[in-house]
């Protein structure tokens, strides 16, 4: 039987340059004063024995810990992995954030955290003790929970706010909500749509207020009525389905709606082939998320991409070089854009009265 081969570690790199291991700990880390004549040294040592840094030695230093910590809502994560219907913010995020900090010598570690449970501040703070991360990625509504935010700026950790604007501690990061609801509803007035309905999310998300305020700037600059064209979801099917009926039975009939999720864009569908209407000849539907699943329905949602992966990556590398020079005192804003499929079409002639 071979022998297993074994690993090089921090050890044998500082045997073979006849060093410490704080000086190899100091190359590794790319650390001032060392010598030239001994980083060559030890640069030479590392690759003659192949050795990869391990988080461990970089640790060494005591000034960081090369971990970045992302934190997500533990009930809303945990019911979108169980209904497996394609929802995708978390792989997205962690594409983004966990590629760009192995790029950058960190690693990305995952928590769950219930933002609405008693226990939170223990929760956080034990993740945190545990890990002593150098930055932590927050997602919403984390981004807007005081407890956390306040924990988090007491720590002194850097800190990013993903989907909030609001003045405060931390990297406040948007992913252009506003602009994108804006860009929606402009596509569908060009397509000659007038009678525009919008279905929102949840009124804890701010992004929930910033979509609608995007859809009514739109509208008003096309000197179009909201009135009786707005109802609000939790951005699951079962909402949606109950919203996109309340439109379609009103007074104000839409011959457009745009939904606040994929799960209620889905449901909007579901509602107009209830009522014989055709997508898009009767009615056109337009998306926020654009999630895989929409490519498959029928017809495919024409939907609007949020950059989730890149904000993510963003926030990971504005974490990083906040160490060394601060983070931005502007919201950093990444946008999207709108994909367009087979379920937007000029509205119909008879529609327009």
């Amino acid at each position: 039987m071979g022998r297993r081969r074994q690993s090089v570690t921090i050890k044998h790199v500082a045997a073979d340059a006849g060093v410490s291991l704080q000086t190899v700990s100091r190359v590794i880390n790319n650390e001032p004063n060392v010598r030239p004549a001994m980083k060559a040294k030890v640069q030479a040592s590392i690759e003659k024995l192949g050795y990869v840094p391990s988080i461990a030695a970089q640790r060494m230093s005591g000034s960081r810990s090369y971990l970045i910590l992302a934190i997500n809502d533990r009930d809303r994560t945990i019911a979108d992995w169980k209904a497996r219907d394609g929802r995708d913010w978390v792989d997205q995020m962690l594409l983004g954030g966990m590629l760009t900090a192995a790029e950058l010598g960190y690693r990305m570690i995952f928590e769950l955290v219930d933002t609405h449970s008693d226990h939170v501040e223990r929760e956080l703070g034990a993740a945190i003790a545990a890990l002593q991360p150098d930055g932590v990625i927050v997602t919403p509504p984390h981004s807007e929970n005081a407890q956390i935010t306040g924990l988090l700026a007491e720590s002194g950790i850097p800190f990013a706010r993903i989907g909030s604007k609001e003045a405060g501690p931390g990297i406040a990061m948007t992913m252009g909500d506003e602009l994108l609801a804006g860009k929606a509803t402009d596509h569908l007035i060009e397509l000659g749509h007038t009678r525009i309905g919008f279905i929102s999310g949840p009124a804890e998300y701010s992004l929930t207020s910033w979509r609608v305020d995007g859809w009514r700037e739109a509208m008003a600059n096309a000197e179009f009525d909201c009135d009786g064209l707005l109802e609000r979801g939790d951005f699951g099917f079962e909402s949606g389905l109950a919203a996109a009926r309340a439109l379609l039975d009103g007074e104000i009939k839409p011959t457009a709606i745009i939904a606040s999720s994929d799960q209620m864009a889905l449901a909007t569908l579901e509602a107009a082939k209830e009522r014989g209407l055709n997508v898009p000849k009767d009615l056109s539907v337009i998306s926020f998320d654009n999630t895989p699943i929409v490519r498959f329905s029928n017809p495919p949602l024409t939907a609007l991409d949020q950059p989730i992966s890149a904000t993510a990556a963003r926030a990971v590398e504005l974490l990083i070089d906040a160490k060394k020079n601060g983070h931005p005192s502007e919201p950093v804003v990444l946008e999207g854009e709108l994909v367009v499929r087979g379920s937007t079409a000029r509205v119909a002639a008879g529609a327009r009265a």
